[in-house]
């Protein structure tokens, strides 16, 4: 079976990407036979597939195509030439191995196609090919090529690409793309698509850091007794097979693998990106957000990222500003720090300290986020390096980000839990309301959760008891749930927090917190089929003993 190769095509607006494509398809008899008439009338109409892209003759999505030679299958993402749709082009070149950066002869390598060969080398592309496209419409020109060549190598030497190819080309014709061409004797490489079908990818993936990011905790409906959960998740890299021992981040627990498993059955071993189960040998407290890794070369637990920044929203991105860090399978706040520098994409110099970044700006700034992430440099590990930035208020994605180094968590967190006391002492306002505050936190299904909150609540308020319900609702607020129960513990109330899918370092926190300040805080799982009446006993049963 041919191995696969994911290809994503830049350049500026007109350089002819949909057309290349077009022709790949074409003359590699890769379409559908009632697609080749409408190719020998516009090879572009085989990518440009929304009306507006074929009224006003340009891509404005990414368009994906595949097709498959006998040396190798292929995925080619046809991303946006024009300025305004920078952020689809990061999107196509996010997953891809190689870029093909289209060059008009007739312009050279012009700012558009310096930045697109920017984003594709800070997203950690290996391979770049620059394909001088049009070299028909200049008369095939040696000297033009050469000139071009020349740009296009020292470009991709200021970038540190390893692996940059040029090749001129004629997509609408056909020349030096499946075919050798008759019309440039200068070159003597080889056409574009034999270029693709031997480029070694392999060699690129990281095989030795185990990073397997918990999307989702499995509960078998047919599991024996003792027998623990499982953790699925797509591999982001090394190589995992059962008898490994690992750790289990934020909090850093240790254990080893019991099984690797897939709706099919069990694995010997899994790679990336393989989407698979592993059964682990102790019962942990392991969630969603959770990072599963090599114990001797796990990625710092950091709070503080230097990071590299796409910029892609209309406002202006200025220090201060929050907003949403999406890391792997995991969420949290993160307020940007400081700006420390913007990318003049025409010369590649850093100008420090911008005020702001504009819309398709590239800078590095500082982040703080409020709760830990296990991210690690982008140059070792794209999955656990890259993350994305979010409008809190529109959930719009308004930035792409590589990390460029990760600050791990000092030992405790005591900067973060500094409390500063109330005027009123608490054993006063206790002893004159005649009131004890508490929190518990339930663990569960997001069914049971739904149910025994409730039910819990309504238990305390009828036994006396002052009780409030903190649920998924007031933390889709933006309210942090371990602060909001710390609260109204001291206040003398019983805070219910039932929030499903919580992280564990979300509950850590808040047991932190507690501890720190003399409260009762109860963490309460609820087996499975457990009624909700019972959950509430429970709950009496153990406030009654403090």
């Amino acid at each position: 079976m041919s191995d696969l190769l994911r290809i994503a095509t830049a350049g500026s607006v007109d350089d002819g990407k949909s057309t290349l494509i077009g022709r790949l398809l074409y003359d590699s008899k890769s379409l559908m036979s009632d697609q080749v008439a409408d190719a020998e009338v516009d090879l572009a109409q085989m990518t440009d597939g929304l009306r507006a892209e074929r009224e006003q003759g340009i891509t404005i999505d990414v368009a994906y195509r595949y097709f498959a030679t006998p040396r190798r299958s292929f995925i080619i993402a046809d991303t946006p030439g024009h300025v305004r749709y920078t952020r689809n082009m990061v999107t196509g070149a996010s997953t891809a191995d190689l870029a093909v950066v289209l060059i008009d002869a007739r312009n050279g390598v012009v700012e558009q196609s310096r930045r697109h060969a920017c984003l594709s080398a800070l997203l950690g592309l290996r391979h770049l090919v620059f394909a001088v496209n049009k070299m028909d419409l200049v008369d095939w020109d040696e000297a033009r090529f050469r000139e071009i060549e020349a740009e296009a190598l020292e470009l991709a030497e200021q970038l540190d690409v390893p692996d940059a190819r040029v090749v001129p080309i004629s997509a609408l014709e056909g020349d030096n793309v499946v075919e050798p061409g008759e019309r440039s004797p200068y070159y003597d490489g080889p056409p574009l698509l034999e270029l693709l079908e031997t480029v070694e990818v392999a060699r690129d993936r990281n095989l030795e850091d185990i990073r397997l990011p918990i999307q989702w905790v499995v509960r078998p409906r047919d599991a024996k007794p003792g027998e623990h959960r499982l953790y699925a998740g797509q591999v982001a890299s090394g190589v995992i097979r059962a008898g490994d021992e690992i750790a289990a981040l934020p909090e850093g627990a240790r254990t080893r693998i019991e099984s690797v498993e897939t709706a099919d059955g069990p694995l010997e071993e899994a790679y990336p990106p393989m989407s698979v189960m592993v059964r682990l040998a102790d019962d942990l407290d392991v969630g969603r957000g959770d990072l599963l890794a090599s114990p001797a070369e796990a990625p710092p637990v950091a709070r503080e990222l230097e990071a590299t920044v796409c910029w892609m929203a209309d406002a202006p991105l200025r220090p201060g500003a929050k907003l949403r860090l999406k890391h792997t399978t995991r969420t949290v706040r993160a307020t940007v720090e400081a700006l420390l520098s913007r990318v003049d994409v025409l010369n590649f110099e850093e100008q420090p300290e911008p005020a702001q970044l504009e819309l398709n700006d590239i800078g590095r700034v500082r982040l703080l986020t409020a709760s830990p992430v296990m991210a690690e440099p982008y140059d070792r590990n794209q999955v656990t390096g890259a993350f994305v930035l979010v409008d809190e208020l529109t959930r719009d994605t308004v930035a792409a980000g590589m990390v460029r180094e990760a600050k791990q968590v000092e030992s405790g967190m005591e900067a973060e839990l500094a409390w500063e006391p109330p005027p009123l002492d608490r054993d006063e306002r206790w002893e004159a309301l005649g009131v004890r505050g508490a929190t518990v936190w339930l663990r569960g299904t997001p069914e049971l959760l739904a149910d025994a909150g409730a039910a819990v609540e309504r238990a305390l308020v009828r036994a006396g008891r002052g009780a409030y319900l903190l649920d998924g609702g007031l933390s889709q607020q933006g309210l942090a749930p371990g602060r909001l129960a710390r609260l109204f513990a001291d206040s003398g109330a019983v805070a219910v927090v039932a929030l499903p899918h919580a992280p564990a370092e979300l509950r850590r926190e808040a047991r932190e917190l507690h501890a720190a300040a003399g409260l009762h805080f109860e963490d309460l799982h609820i087996p499975d089929g457990e009624p909700s009446e019972r959950t509430a006993e429970r709950v009496l049963e153990a406030l009654e003993e403090d």
